[in-house]
């Protein structure tokens, strides 16, 4: 038997249409999207102020809910909490949240699995499986705004509101568009979630037709870029997508991107020793980045066990940041965050699958 459809998966037209087509007035639609995105339930029994009736047909026609919890961690700085769900056809997909003083952040997945291949990435390594429906991408966002409103009480947190969104777990965000951003209008949207789109930021790893398309795009989502290297010859190693698009179309595709929205660009830069890390390269970076309205993030890589990439040491880290301030670009260490609950990308799946098999 097919599952039913999540009632997630709907914009809120479609569900305007779905509840007319049971007979029930507009309204109805508003209230459910309300029991959905402002009270994050996820059982219509609870939905007190629809009609019984409704409430069962809902029920038993329309997941609300794709995401089954599966396995769960927590650092033990109780900064990092990190998921594993499953999914209705037994895919597994992984969503973290991440406390930083007043923000809280939570990373979450748009594919289960991914193409991109990155050499130095867990989920990399697994290959893609399918993409996640716009539900299944909403609804981790849910999940983590639930948890935040009634944290469990082991964790000494009072209840807090989520602050931002960050497109980077598994896959590629810009390889399932419509799912992602039919998400992102969903969550964005005055009536429901209501997050401000300069909240969000979708990372990619240089899909230049899918940069050139969200840069028509209204909403005001942030783009960060996993650049990872100044050249095509290091970077076609580290992430294949770069024989496609190389570093020249990319870096087009980002000029154009900010001439016509005006807003700055993070690149994302894994420091691996010995890789990506030396002097010389922090100078190329530099050249390549150099009178554009940009940010560079920094980033220790989260090792993957098995893998020959390590993170930099501290000492050429910090001299790598260095040469790039020096030069005038922006350039922020991120902290690294969950490395005893397998916080990298695919970490955490690899590892449970490993040992599931």
């Amino acid at each position: 038997m097919q599952a039913p459809t999540s009632v997630l998966d709907l914009t809120y037209d479609q569900l305007v249409d779905l509840l007319g087509g049971w007979g029930e007035p507009r309204y109805r639609a508003k209230q459910v999207w309300e029991w959905l995105y402002r009270k994050f339930t996820t059982d219509p029994a609870q939905m007190t102020n629809l009609p019984k009736p409704l409430r069962e047909r809902l029920g038993s026609e329309m997941r609300v809910d794709p995401l089954s919890e599966h396995y769960a961690q927590r650092s033990t700085d109780r900064q990092t909490y990190k998921w594993l769900y499953a999914l209705p056809d037994g895919q597994a997909i992984e969503t973290v949240l991440m406390l930083y003083d007043e923000r809280r952040t939570v990373c979450i997945s748009s594919q289960a699995g991914c193409a991109m291949g990155c050499t130095f990435c867990a989920t990399g390594q697994g290959g893609l499986s399918r993409n996640l429906q716009s539900g299944e991408i909403a609804s981790q966002v849910l999940a983590a705004a639930r948890w935040l409103a009634s944290p469990p009480p082991e964790t000494g947190l009072v209840p807090s509101t989520l602050t931002n969104i960050v497109v980077m777990g598994m896959g590629e965000p810009l390889a399932n568009y419509e799912r992602v951003w039919q998400a992102l209008r969903t969550i964005t949207d005055a009536e429901g979630f209501n997050l401000g789109a300069r909240h969000i930021t979708l990372s990619t790893v240089g899909l230049v037709p899918g940069i050139r398309r969200m840069a028509e795009e209204p909403l005001q989502i942030n783009l960060a870029v996993s650049l990872h290297a100044p050249n095509d010859e290091l970077r076609s190693q580290l992430v294949p997508i770069d024989r496609r698009y190389p570093l020249a179309e990319l870096m087009a595709a980002v000029r154009d991107y900010v001439a016509r929205t005006h807003r700055r660009v993070t690149f994302e830069y894994a420091l691996m020793n010995g890789i990506n890390d030396t002097a010389a390269l922090a100078r190329e970076m530099a050249g390549l980045l150099r009178g554009l309205l940009c940010h560079v993030n920094l980033i220790p890589l989260n090792p993957v066990a098995g893998s020959p990439y390590q993170p930099s040491t501290p000492e050429q880290a910090a001299t790598f940041q260095a040469i790039l301030e020096q030069s005038g670009i922006p350039t922020t260490m991120r902290l690294r965050r969950g490395i005893d609950i397998d916080a990298g990308c695919g970490q955490l799946r690899q590892r449970i699958t490993s040992v599931n098999a």
